[in-house]
């Protein structure tokens, strides 16, 4: 029973809009009310009326190491005695920025912000400022943040400018970015040989996120990679979700496609609000004070964050930490399939190191958004629910990607596989 969680999100509506900070968390046209959670530990999340979960979100990615990990809380609580954040240089900030530099293959400088939105557009500026061109290239599905430039939705056609995908984005604004269909090299193609000489960067999720967990086709990142240094455009990697997920260097390391910028958050920050810009020195000194791209914040690299994020990559740092992650991730994401096989119910299931999309389809592989949307949405609902309600918790849409944890054993695994064999029974 989830009582005092259905109370606290009437009690929420009447002071936040929709009842939550970020719309995802309203469990939007899965149940009446999402639910209130009061502590994490380990693999597992536990509710206000008492109830425990195998959580699969992760505060959308960042347990990587589980929740609560007593390093990652000792280092927090260490720093916490000698302060919040001073609006000021403090030692830990370039201890941090050091470390990425060390294992991301693009990073030479960076810049930290207080988000992965904020990382995002400061990440576009910077490509304006850098090539003066206008020009921003990004792919349906993939989420970079709520920043105007990249709330855009595609155009009628593959090659038409972009109009705005929220209220509150002016439409001059969207014709400057271009929205193309993720995993079509074809249609990159197409768009440079039309726009070429005016296209600043092009941003993209080497492996989106934001409509599941839908991996790279073999070229598609090649030859952006391509495109983008042949036409002096710059190549930008949101790697917020990817960055130390999928292996220290992140997607780019994995797929051996080295990006002009990067864009980090979620691991680097261990749970606390935090993002950064990596890159080629010459364009990340781009930025002020250096050079004549405005940007700034009062609690970007904050030392408690900092301090939570350097503790979390030491963690994932360690030997064959990744490797038991994706042996781990790809045991959950292959019984799942044999299961639903079973009891007749299609399903695809997507993987790639600690990041896994669950998908009702008969499709053997889900490349791009109009894939996703084809998948059956009544199904996940009904799975997402049943599991829920047999103490497993998953990202609340089927346009989420989920996250196993190192904290997630052999137990939690069966205990979750259990649980899905009951939910597919009843599909």
């Amino acid at each position: 029973m989830n009582n005092r969680s259905k109370s606290l999100f009437d009690a929420a509506l009447s002071v936040m809009p929709g009842g939550v900070n970020s719309p995802v968390r309203a469990f939007n046209n899965l149940r009446d009310h999402p639910i209130y959670f009061t502590k994490g530990d380990g693999p597992y999340l536990f509710d206000v009326d008492g109830n425990r979960y195998i959580d699969y979100v992760g505060s959308w990615g960042p347990a990587i190491a589980g929740h609560s990990h007593p390093k990652v809380v000792s280092a927090v609580r260490t720093q916490l005695e000698s302060g919040l954040s001073f609006g000021a240089p403090t030692e830990i900030e370039t201890v941090l920025a050091e470390t990425i530099i060390k294992s991301v293959p693009s990073a030479e400088k960076l810049r930290m912000t207080s988000s992965g939105t904020e990382a995002a557009m400061s990440a576009i500026r910077l490509a304006r400022g850098y090539t003066n061109r206008e020009l921003i290239i990004k792919f349906e599905g993939c989420y970079h943040g709520h920043g105007d430039s990249l709330l855009v939705k595609a155009g009628s056609g593959a090659l038409t400018m972009g109009v705005p995908d929220s209220a509150g984005v002016p439409k001059d604004l969207a014709h400057k970015t271009v929205t193309l269909t993720y995993n079509d090299t074809l249609g990159a193609i197409a768009a440079f040989r039309k726009l070429g000489e005016g296209i600043a960067a092009v941003i993209v999720e080497p492996i989106a996120g934001n409509m599941g967990c839908i991996p790279p086709v073999p070229e598609f990142l090649e030859t952006l990679r391509e495109l983008t240094s042949s036409h002096g455009a710059l190549l930008i990697f949101d790697e917020v979700m990817t960055g130390f997920r999928v292996g220290l260097g992140g997607a780019q390391k994995l797929f051996e496609v080295t990006p002009d910028l990067t864009v980090l958050g979620k691991i680097i920050g261990g749970g606390l609000p935090v993002g950064a810009i990596a890159g080629k020195t010459e364009i990340i000194d781009f930025f002020a004070p250096v050079g004549p791209v405005y940007q700034a914040g009062t609690l970007s690299g904050n030392p408690l964050a900092m301090a939570s994020g350097l503790a979390t990559i030491e963690l994932v740092s360690q030997k064959d930490f990744h490797k038991n992650l994706e042996l781990n991730t790809t045991k959950l994401s292959q019984e799942l399939e044999v299961l639903a096989k079973k009891r007749g119910v299609d399903l695809c299931v997507n993987h790639v190191c600690g990041m896994f999309g669950i998908f009702f389809s008969d499709q053997k592989r889900i490349c791009n958004l109009t894939d996703v949307q084809n998948c059956d949405e009544k199904k996940f609902k009904l799975f997402f629910n049943i599991m829920l309600e047999n103490g497993i918790n998953l990202a609340p849409s089927r346009f989420e990607a989920g996250f196993v944890s190192s904290a997630h054993g052999e137990n939690e695994l069966e205990a979750t596989l259990r649980a899905a064999e009951k939910a597919f029974s009843m599909l």
